[in-house]
């Protein structure tokens, strides 16, 4: 990065290219990411003779937009050019239609046909995610047939393939053959003898989400995409397919902490944006936990030891209802939580919160006891520590549940759910119990 630095000061592009020359491309995109604003501009400007559109599908798609505004069209067309069909469709989804047009304009008529028919399909479906260059042969060849095909059309052939395609005479896919078992057979054997037992099509609009699914449930290396009609319309290779699914448990991190989609690359603006509201929803929840002890102001002051050991009581909730919930979230996000299992889950993560809760109960009796030599104290709050932490397990698991069924995202809305579940019980508890047995 210094040297990278250095070059851009002293606008030296040869020493630059020669700096990027040896590295992948996912490494140049990292050095421009990691390159501040203020800095970032001379570095796109004295790249863009060398710009490739390699290094813009490894870009961070926050910053994307950024470094394509930065090029004009006809720069962006060559970096584009020898891109396959997905990934240009990629980087065209972050453009205006003004900008996508011009960019259309400088490809091939039969690229800029194949990337306009995947843009007609809805945002984040199988159309957008796979190419349209496919090597496919018909059922009745021999594998000497496919071979000497595919010589004959290597200038065609996509960049990186896995399976030769088998179709009938309506285009439809009904098997896939390895490239390594084409290259181990005989020149006379039949392409329907070295077949795959495993074939699964992705229907041209299903979901991205489950379509990584699919290459992760039934370990897929590729897959052809069939339309309405199941004829074969393009194929999706497994690295895009594995680009969503980190995508998508990226995604549910990130919400689990109520910071949405954002990156290192984002403006202060932009994440204050998505940040805020979910603070204001803690805020409202906060409130009402404080609601609740200020029913109990009374108890508090005649025994003020209950100040102290409030926090530990919805602290121990909280962090308990978290770790139920990751594991619901998870769980839904891969379908091992179904509705034929979810109450066997639920009874384990209660009595999970029961066994833990024994434990700790046992250990803040003893200190409460030894701390403010009160028995009854001690008495108090190990049981609501029990009470709290198998409400956590319970409401960890049912709200992501709820809510997965309400068709509203369990990552995006169950923490403040839970946390507040948690604090108001764990208090409710804890000073309604002292109300009974400490006044």
């Amino acid at each position: 990065m210094d040297e990278v630095k250095s070059a851009v000061k002293d606008r030296d592009s040869l020493a630059l290219a020669a700096l990027f020359e040896p590295l992948h491309a996912a490494d140049i995109a990292d050095v421009i990411e990691q390159t501040d604003e203020k800095h970032r501009a001379d570095l796109l400007g004295l790249m863009k003779s060398t710009l490739e559109g390699d290094v813009l599908s490894e870009l961070d798609e926050s910053l994307r937009e950024e470094v394509l505004d930065a090029l004009n069209p006809d720069q962006l067309a060559e970096a584009v050019r020898d891109l396959e069909s997905d990934d240009v469709v990629d980087l065209l989804e972050d453009l205006d239609e003004t900008q996508q047009e011009a960019v259309l304009e400088h490809l091939e008529p039969l690229d800029r046909v194949a990337v306009e028919k995947s843009l007609a399909y809805p945002e984040e479906s199988a159309g957008r995610l796979m190419q349209v260059e496919v090597v496919r042969a018909p059922d009745h060849w021999s594998v000497g047939e496919t071979i000497d095909f595919l010589r004959e059309q290597t200038d065609e052939l996509p960049e990186q393939f896995y399976h030769v395609i088998l179709v009938d005479p309506r285009m439809k896919p009904i098997g896939n053959v390895t490239l390594g078992r084409l290259l181990g057979s005989h020149r006379d054997v039949k392409l329907t003898d070295i077949k795959e037992e495993v074939f699964q099509t992705i229907p041209v609009d299903q979901d991205e989400g489950e379509v990584a699914y699919a290459f992760n449930q039934y370990h897929l290396i590729s897959a052809p995409v069939v339309d309405e009609n199941d004829r074969l319309v393009g194929v999706i290779t497994i690295d895009d397919a594995m680009v969503v699914l980190d995508e998508e448990h990226e995604e549910d991190i990130l919400r689990l902490a109520g910071v949405g989609d954002g990156s290192l690359s984002d403006r202060v603006w932009d994440t204050v944006g998505r940040r805020f509201p979910w603070l204001a929803v803690n805020l409202v929840t906060a409130i009402l936990a404080s609601l609740v002890i200020a029913q109990f102001e009374a108890v508090i002051a005649g025994f003020v030891a209950l100040a102290v050991l409030m926090p530990i009581v919805a602290s121990m909730g909280g962090n308990a209802g978290t770790q139920s919930l990751t594991v619901a979230v998870r769980a839904i996000a891969t379908k091992d939580l179904t509705g034929s299992n979810v109450w066997r889950v639920i009874r384990r993560e209660v009595m999970v919160g029961l066994v833990n809760g024994l434990i700790f109960a046992i250990v803040m009796g003893i200190v409460g006891m030894i701390w403010f030599g009160a028995p009854m104290l001690g008495v108090v709050i190990g049981v609501a520590m029990v009470v709290n932490l198998v409400i956590a397990g319970l409401a960890g698991t049912i709200i992501p549940v709820a809510l997965e069924k309400l068709k509203i995202d369990p990552a995006l809305a169950s923490g403040a759910f839970v946390t507040t579940v948690t604090d108001v019980v764990g208090f409710f508890a804890f000073l309604g119990l002292a109300a009974m047995v400490l006044l």
